[in-house]
């Protein structure tokens, strides 16, 4: 039988070739299935490991390190247990996923990931315990090191097995083939209470990223670590350069000690506030970020910023060109004010170089334009234009965070682009964003051939916020009555800005990039719950700060030097509230508590969640407050296009989805294409493998970033090139049909 016999090294490496594969045509047929013979050759290779570790570490009493034989014997004995307890689970989800697809071509949905993620968690282990069984006796083992990759890995098996428990709930709870459960609010309320007190530093500390593609992890690595030593001086009174310099030379404890980094990345993600995550995130707008994304993107002749002015405009109608729709500028909140955007152009076109174009310029230096570069050919208009909305949670980025990819889109797609880089939460909530994003589209519309367009055919594509926004818009465009894009390419949208439950959605109690705590500030942030005092977007530019610091770098970077020597001296040293306690201080590693009482599980959740009959997941000694999404602007059609009704999605362009498997916003991708396909919208999903949310900003980093990036490109080419280009009539022309052609 199967699961009585060793597995041999070829097909343990072909398996560890199945789980994790690496750019095999992402978005192919072959995505994200887990076959029955997968899965039980994984758990009959777990169930051999342990026996062999066990086997050989309780054998003869004259094997060296005693102490750590004990901790891996109990590991391995606990892995064995959820091993066997998560069999059954897994093959019941096998049997049924396949329902909650998009469409047999396209397979992916949170409960293939989970499943997934758990298999992948489970190689780790198999591969740890092959190498601690054969090189156990040997003088270069590293017994404690080992030791304690086990106990970590055992601790994120038993925190996963909690959430394939909570995914069994949702599939029994939900309707047929689908994903969230909208109707009943006590699982989404039972979920976020789960997050509140589920233990997660394990995920943050040496198993950081198991589920992603190998190649990705060094990067994951360094984000955490950023974050982590950027989260323990953030207090101080710097900001930008100096206090990310303080930062990296303070970092030296988190790379050598993983559990104490865990711990303090849960920290942070459950409880410093939305200053801290938009002052983070914002680093990558500072001139050193912004410069090596510059080297490393294409070179591009035309990139500068714009301030177009709060004026109305008049747009032709779609169903009648000789009638006009009136535009007004974005009002929300402060009332009139200027839209920020940004126009690139691999090459020179006609009329980017125009003075009536220049008068709109707010770069500083002035733009350079053909008269400085007299050698460089002017090239004619191009019939098409791709305008960008940029992610960031609402809350943070620009354009310029996104410019290594959109220099290559220019590039390759020979397009100019128009990114927006509209007002930011908390301090603009919904629907400034949107109001300012609408306007932009509708100022491309009337002035394309100041972009260097013809506008005869118009794409909106955007990730993540970005992407609700290009949905957004065009529901907008049509309410109003005025042409809508001819394309939306959409990069794992949030198409849902709620904590109600799904099963993809889970994944934020593991993922790094994007945790539930994380989310939901961005979410209530948007929805106006976590509103600041607001201001005009002429004065919250987040670029002006990161140049304060320069003065004070040279102190910085001394008192960061003592700080680190100091935590070498000082290996007890508290830092940020939490304290490196050892195993047998915590219980586990990263301060989790083992084996809390279903009773002490209520009075941290506040609702039971009901485990099987002996299994309880680690708890945190550091609980979250998480707020619910509760307020009512989160469930307007505007602000979460998944609710929309139909008569607000009826006529939206061609959609374009390239959703991320192991991202937690996968579900709102799923569920919104289900919803435009059966509403006869034309509409596409494509699913790549093993790449977080936002892997259109890891762009270059490494080659499965690069190739998902270049899906995306020829999702927009598709929609640029989709049949023939006619002439559109100019504003108040009519077309020989009578109506607006296109």
């Amino acid at each position: 039988m199967l699961n009585q016999q060793k597995i041999t090294e070829v097909t343990f490496y072909l398996l560890l070739n199945i789980l994790n594969t690496k750019g095999r045509g992402c978005g192919s047929s072959n995505s994200m299935v887990v076959s029955d013979m997968d899965y039980k050759v994984v758990f009959a290779a777990l169930e051999t490991v342990c026996e062999d570790n066990i086997s050989i570490l309780c054998g003869p009493s004259d094997l060296p390190y005693g102490a750590v034989a004990r901790r891996l014997v109990t590991c391995m004995r606990e892995i064995q247990e959820h091993g066997r307890s998560l069999k059954p689970v897994i093959a019941s989800f096998t049997a049924v996923f396949h329902h909650y697809d998009f469409d047999a071509q396209t397979p992916g949905n949170g409960y293939r990931t989970l499943a997934k993620v758990l298999l992948s968690c489970l190689m780790h282990i198999i591969h740890k315990g092959r190498y601690i069984a054969s090189n156990y006796n040997s003088a270069f083992f590293r017994a404690d090191h080992n030791a304690s990759e086990i106990e970590a890995y055992c601790s994120a098996l038993c925190q996963l097995r909690a959430l394939l428990h909570l995914a069994e709930q949702l599939m029994s709870d939900n309707g047929y083939g689908e994903l969230y459960s909208m109707q009943d609010g006590d699982m989404s309320r039972r979920f976020v209470q789960e997050y509140s007190s589920m233990h997660k530093a394990c995920f943050y500390g040496r198993c950081l990223g198991f589920q992603f593609s190998p190649s990705l992890r060094p990067f994951l690595q360094t984000v955490v670590i950023s974050m982590v030593t950027y989260g323990e001086t953030y207090s101080k009174q710097q900001s930008g350069l100096g206090l990310a310099a303080l930062s990296l030379l303070t970092s030296g404890k988190y790379v050598i000690d993983p559990e104490l980094r865990g711990a303090e990345f849960e920290r942070i993600t459950q409880n410093l506030d939305m200053r801290f995550w938009k002052s983070f995130w914002n680093l990558t707008e500072s001139g050193l970020l912004a410069g090596f994304s510059r080297i490393a993107s294409y070179p591009v002749q035309v990139n500068f910023t714009l301030t177009v002015p709060p004026v109305t405009l008049h747009l032709p109608l779609a169903s009648d060109p000789s009638l006009t729709a009136i535009v007004s500028p974005p009002i929300a909140h402060w009332g009139p004010g200027p839209v920020l955007m940004r126009l690139i152009s691999c090459e020179l076109r006609e009329g980017q170089a125009s003075e009536e174009l220049l008068a709109y310029s707010r770069s500083d230096p002035p733009p350079i334009t053909a008269s400085h570069l007299p050698w460089v050919q002017t090239q004619p208009r191009s019939p098409w234009l791709l305008i960008h909305f940029h992610g960031g949670g609402f809350v943070a980025q620009t354009s310029r965070s996104h410019e290594n990819y959109l220099r290559t889109w220019s590039k390759q797609l020979s397009v100019p682009i128009l990114s927006v880089d509209y007002s930011l939460s908390p301090e603009a909530p919904f629907p400034r964003a949107l109001e300012e994003c609408f306007y932009a589209y509708c100022w491309a519309l009337k002035n394309c051939h100041l972009l260097g367009s013809t506008a005869e055919r118009v794409c909106l594509a955007g990730d993540s916020a970005g992407g609700n926004l290009c949905i957004t818009v065009s529901m907008k465009a049509i309410s109003s009555g005025i042409r809508v894009p001819d394309g939306i390419m959409a990069a794992y949208p949030a198409t849902l800005l709620t904590t109600d439950a799904s099963p993809s959605r889970l994944l934020t109690l593991i993922d790094p990039l994007l945790p539930l705590g994380v989310l939901t500030k961005c979410i209530n942030a948007y929805a106006g719950a976590d509103s600041q005092t607001v201001q005009t977007a002429a004065g919250s530019g987040s670029l002006r700060a990161l140049g304060r610091d320069t003065a004070a770098l040279l102190s910085d970077l001394t008192q960061g030097a003592s700080n680190w020597i100091q935590s070498y001296l000082d290996p007890m040293r508290t830092t940020g509230g939490v304290r490196s306690l050892s195993l047998a201080q915590t219980g586990s590693a990263g301060g989790a508590t083992r084996g809390t009482p279903a009773s002490a599980s209520a009075t941290h959740c506040g609702a039971r969640v009901d485990y099987p009959e002996g299994f309880e997941p680690l708890r945190s000694e550091c609980l979250a407050f998480v707020r619910l999404t509760s307020c009512p602007v989160i469930r307007n059609p505007f602000v979460s296009p998944l609710l929309a009704p139909a008569s607000l999605l009826k006529g939206l362009p061609p959609v374009h989805i390239v959703a991320s498997a192991l991202d937690a916003l996968l579900d709102d991708s799923v569920m919104f294409a289900k919803k435009l396909r059966d509403m006869g919208q034309p509409v596409s999903l494509t699913v790549v493998e093993d790449l977080p949310h936002g892997f259109l900003s890891l762009y270059q980093l490494v080659k499965e970033t690069e190739v998902a990036a270049d899906i995306c490109v020829e999702q927009m080419r598709i929609i640029f090139q989709r049949g023939n280009l006619r002439k559109r009539p100019k504003l108040g022309e009519t077309s020989p049909s009578g109506s607006q052609s296109g």
